[in-house]
């Protein structure tokens, strides 16, 4: 299955950062910015989420939500989001089934860096999968698209 621009938002819960766990629609009436991406502690990663964590305030400023998906387990992402100060959930799917769910699975099973922005009534607007995962999403036109909503 693959999400695409105009579908509901598949809800989920997953175990995240601050011992707690999440779900898309506790989110409910405010827009999503939902990241898939492939690894902890690795280059692009790192890099693109200390991109959205250094510029959280021009998602705040549109009352959006970013929440980081990977396989990896909660001790892993709370090491990683400790490390770098992200003050946004990361969430842990390790048996990749919602990855599954949202189509960011690639051939042979290994998660695709995927954004998707899902508006406040939970519909995708905007969706991005990297073909080779080592160029990711700006924050300026994620805000450009969480502008238009």
């Amino acid at each position: 299955m693959s999400i695409g621009i105009g579908d509901r938002a598949p809800d989920f819960t997953l175990p995240g950062t601050g011992d707690r766990s999440y779900s898309l629609s506790e989110f409910a009436g405010r827009p999503v910015v939902l990241v898939f991406y492939p690894g902890d502690d690795t280059p692009v990663c790192t890099k693109q989420l200390n991109s959205y964590n250094d510029d959280i305030g021009q998602f705040t400023e549109l009352n959006a939500q970013v929440i980081g998906i990977s396989a990896q387990d909660v001790s892993s992402h709370e090491g990683f989001a400790n490390k770098h100060g992200f003050t946004f959930p990361l969430l842990s799917d390790t048996d990749k089934a919602i990855a599954g769910l949202y189509g960011t699975l690639g051939p042979i099973g290994f998660p695709r860096r995927t954004t998707f922005i899902i508006d406040a009534d939970g519909i995708v607007r905007y969706a991005h999968r990297a073909i080779a995962g080592l160029t990711f999403r700006p924050v300026e036109e994620l805000v450009a698209e969480l502008a238009k909503l």
